[in-house]
């Protein structure tokens, strides 16, 4: 796979995906909206992990620099 994903945009990814999960954990989100969000702090985690991003691949995006 190729990068597509550059370094403040992983920053703000992973702490958007610690939020997530921070507010799944304390309760203050739950239900489907608590499991959409854990899906989507997966989501967000894998692509700061890979440094990729399926939806950047399709549009063409290239953030690194």
């Amino acid at each position: 796979m190729d990068r597509n994903v550059g370094t403040i945009d992983r920053i703000v990814r992973l702490v958007i995906a610690v939020l997530f999960i921070i507010a799944n954990i304390a309760g203050w989100i739950s239900g489907i909206a608590g499991i959409v969000l854990a899906v989507l702090a997966g989501m967000l985690l894998s692509s700061v992990i890979s440094g990729h991003c399926p939806l950047y691949g399709k549009l063409g995006i290239r953030k690194t620099f």
